[in-house]
C-alpha cells in the first residue's frame, strides 16, 4: 500500500551509496527498482542517465528525493523538478519500517534497523523517531577485503555461491572443538572462534570453506550487534537492509543468531533498497 502522495504522477529516490546507487520509482502507483555501481558525485547529467534506464526523464517528476553519500551537492532544483533532501538516518529508519510491515509486522512495532552496507549502522525505530544507537565496522566491505585474500573474487554472488558450497567449520572452531558442549542454548556446533582452526594448522580449507567462514563472520557480527542493542532500546524485532541481504548465506546465518538469542530478525524483500524506499515514502510535509 502506497502513500496518497505516491499514487498517482511519477516520484522518484535516489540513495547513494559508495558502491551503488539505489533508484525506487513511483510510476502511477505501482513501483520500479533499480540500481547502477558509483559513478562519481551527482550532479544533473548523472541523475539524466539514471532515470533513462526506466525511460523516465527528470523533467516529468513530480519530485526527486535524494539521500545517502554526498546528495546534499545537488541543487534545490533541476529541470523544474524539485529536488529534496532526506537525512540519511531518517531514510534507513523509514525504509526498514515499510519493509518490516511488509513482512508482516505492525507500523508501530519498535524495531531496529540494520543498514548492513560497506559497513554497519544499527538505528531504532518507533512510528516516526529514528535514532542511531550502535554499529561496527565489519560489513560488505570487510566481506568484499577477506574474499578478495582469500577466495580471489569481489563478486558478491560468486561469494555467496561458494559459500553455500563450503562449511565454515573447516576455517573455524566449534564450541563442540574447544570446550565439548553446549553454551546455554547454543549447540555443539555454534561458531566458538572465527579462523580458529587455521591457526592450529591442521586443515586445509578450499575457497568455498574460505568464502562460508567469510559470510558466517560477518553476519554473526551484524546480527549480533543489533541482536545485543535491541532489548535496551526497547525493539521487539531486528530489520536487515542493504544489499548484503540479497545474499542467501548471509540471510541464513542472521536469521539463526535471531532464533538462539531470541530476537526475530527479518531480512525482507528489496532489503538493498529500504534506503530509497525511505526517502521515497518520507511524508509531504518533509517534500515541501
Amino acid at each position: 500500500m502506497l502513500p496518497d502522495h505516491l499514487t498517482t504522477g511519477t516520484h522518484v529516490a535516489l540513495d547513494f551509496g559508495i558502491s551503488n546507487t539505489d533508484v525506487v520509482a513511483a510510476v502511477n502507483g505501482e513501483l520500479h527498482y533499480w540500481h547502477q555501481p558509483y559513478k562519481g558525485d551527482p550532479d544533473a547529467a548523472l541523475i539524466r542517465d539514471i532515470l533513462a534506464v526506466q525511460g523516465i526523464e527528470l523533467s516529468q517528476l513530480e519530485r526527486l528525493t535524494v539521500t545517502g553519500g554526498r546528495h546534499k551537492l545537488l541543487p534545490a532544483e533541476m529541470d523544474g523538478c524539485p529536488v529534496v533532501s532526506i537525512g540519511e538516518m531518517e531514510a534507513i529508519g523509514r525504509g526498514g519500517q515499510v519493509l518490516a510491515i511488509r513482512a508482516g509486522l505492525t507500523a508501530d512495532t519498535p524495531i531496529m534497523v540494520v543498514s548492513a552496507g560497506s559497513g554497519t549502522a544499527v538505528l531504532f525505530a518507533h512510528n516516526n523517531t529514528y535514532r542511531h544507537v550502535t554499529g561496527t565496522a565489519v560489513g560488505g566491505g570487510t566481506m568484499l577485503g577477506l574474499a578478495r585474500l582469500l577466495v580471489g573474487t569481489t563478486n558478491p554472488q560468486e561469494i555467496d555461491d561458494l559459500a553455500l558450497q563450503g562449511s565454515a567449520n573447516h576455517v573455524d572452531l566449534t564450541l563442540g572443538d574447544v570446550i565439548t558442549g553446549e553454551v546455554g542454548n547454543l549447540p555443539v556446533d555454534a561458531t566458538a572462534v572465527h579462523f580458529g582452526r587455521i591457526a592450529r594448522g591442521d586443515t586445509t580449507p578450499t575457497p568455498a570453506d574460505y568464502a562460508a567462514a567469510i559470510t558466517s563472520m560477518v553476519a554473526q557480527t551484524i546480527a549480533l550487534v543489533a541482536t545485543a542493542a535491541a532489548p535496551g532500546a526497547g525493539a521487539s524485532h531486528v530489520v536487515i537492509t542493504g544489499h548484503m541481504g540479497d545474499m542467501a548465506s548471509i540471510r541464513h546465518i542472521a536469521k539463526l543468531v535471531g532464533h538462539f538469542y531470541h530476537t526475530p530478525i527479518i531480512v525482507p524483500d528489496y532489503a538493498g533498497y529500504a534506503t530509497a524506499l525511505g526517502a521515497l515514502f518520507s511524508p509531504p510535509s518533509h517534500l515541501t
